[in-house]
């Protein structure tokens, strides 16, 4: 389907209607190797150019996008600024295809609330003065105001480039009118060069400071950054194109919302078991054939003694031999199995001494030589637990090697 040039090129984003046709005035774009005309009907399979370089508008387009920008003081306008001046461009996020479009300009001196957006009718129709959509700007006035003043800059004042006036003037919230700076809130439905300064610089005031609040619907607000930016809520876009009489995009269906709860009530998906631990295949193959315990303290243990040789000397277990027969109620209790624990230890503690004396190193001879003691455990101290390397046997004489020295 055939449409006009600069409505084709607006709605891929190349640029804004107006600018387009300025493009066109000055011979930079081409259709199929010949200076375009305005009002030329071309179709995306035209072969069009910008500055010699090949436009592809044959591809499917984006949802139409706006960010909110809060533009800050001495940064410009602009794509590319002869003189190095930072511009509001830099920063913005890249798009697959098109290009961002300013919707309006502020001056150098002039902060707040910048639209942006893909989509080239959009802001054609936001800022076609037809439309008449509101701008809103927080300004800081510089001299005495009375009310006169207020009622003639309401009423309308012929400018340069003709009649213009204010809709409404509103002072800020803790001002009285007796300060020489006193801040304001004044809004208007047009978008000429300078318009909010010059209205006020007409009675004889100066702006100190101006800052851009709303545009239509849209509110700066809270929560950016300066020289910073944020996407538009759908709410917020579907109210700018009400504005201009556009119908909202419906969204891109089948797209997963950023930070949805994935299946099993989680963002990273169903949540997979997790196994602590190693089981033997000799340890897992006798629990299936005696049975799993029914807790850690019916589990029996083995604990095996080595001796000086290194072989296996004896096993002992902790559970009863034969396992316990008596039924639940009859068992002892947790702090009766560890009293009979005990006193089974100690026993055999007494035992294993008195059946193996130590050796020790007697007073005043070599290290070689040894005596054996009476079979009383050794230990450092009174009361304290016999070491179990104290009841092993140990070969005495000459040349047997130094004991060595309990591990803690």
């Amino acid at each position: 389907m055939a449409e006009r040039i600069q409505k084709l090129l607006a709605t891929a984003g190349v640029a804004s209607r107006r600018e387009i046709e300025r493009l066109i005035a000055e011979g930079r774009i081409q259709v199929n190797g010949q200076p375009a005309v305005l009002g030329q009907a071309v179709n995306a399979d035209d072969k069009i150019r910008l500055d010699g370089r090949p436009l592809n508008l044959s591809h499917k387009t984006e949802p139409t996008r706006v960010l909110l920008y809060k533009k800050r003081v001495d940064e410009v306008v602009t794509r590319d600024d002869p003189d190095g001046r930072r511009t509001v461009f830099r920063k913005l996020p890249a798009l697959e295809s098109g290009r961002w479009i300013a919707i309006g300009r502020l001056d150098i001196n002039t902060s707040g609330l910048l639209l942006f957006t893909n989509n080239g009718e959009l802001a054609r129709r936001l800022m076609h003065p037809s439309f008449q959509v509101s701008r809103t700007y927080a300004v800081r006035m510089h001299g005495t105001v009375d009310p006169s003043m207020i009622d003639r800059m309401r009423r309308g004042v012929t400018l340069d480039d003709g009649p213009a006036k204010f809709e409404s003037i509103v002072p800020g919230e803790n001002e009285d009118g007796a300060a020489s700076n006193q801040w304001y809130h004044v809004t208007l439905r047009e978008g000429r060069n300078r318009l909010v300064r010059r209205l006020i610089e007409s009675q004889g005031l100066q702006v100190s400071r101006l800052i851009r609040i709303a545009y239509g619907p849209i509110s700066l607000g809270r929560g950016i950054k300066s020289a910073a930016s944020r996407e538009a809520t759908p709410s917020e876009l579907n109210a700018l194109m009400a504005v201009v009489g556009m119908q909202p995009e419906a969204g891109p269906a089948g797209k997963k919302a950023r930070g949805a709860a994935g299946p099993g009530g989680s963002k990273r998906g169903p949540v997979k078991p997790i196994t602590v631990g190693r089981v033997s295949r000799q340890s897992a193959r006798k629990q299936s054939e005696q049975g799993w315990p029914e807790n850690k303290r019916d589990r029996g243990r083995d604990s095996v003694e080595r001796d000086d040789a290194g072989g296996a000397r004896a096993r002992t277990s902790r559970s009863r031999p034969g396992g316990d027969s008596r039924p639940s109620g009859q068992r002892p209790t947790g702090g009766a199995r560890k009293q009979s624990g005990a006193a089974e230890g100690s026993a055999a503690s007494r035992s294993s001494s008195s059946a193996r004396p130590s050796a020790t190193r007697a007073p005043g001879k070599p290290s070689g030589a040894r005596i054996e003691d009476s079979g009383k455990p050794r230990s450092s101290k009174p009361g304290m637990r016999p070491s179990r390397s104290g009841a092993r046997d140990r070969a005495s004489g000459p040349g047997s090697p130094k004991p060595r020295k309990p591990s803690r």
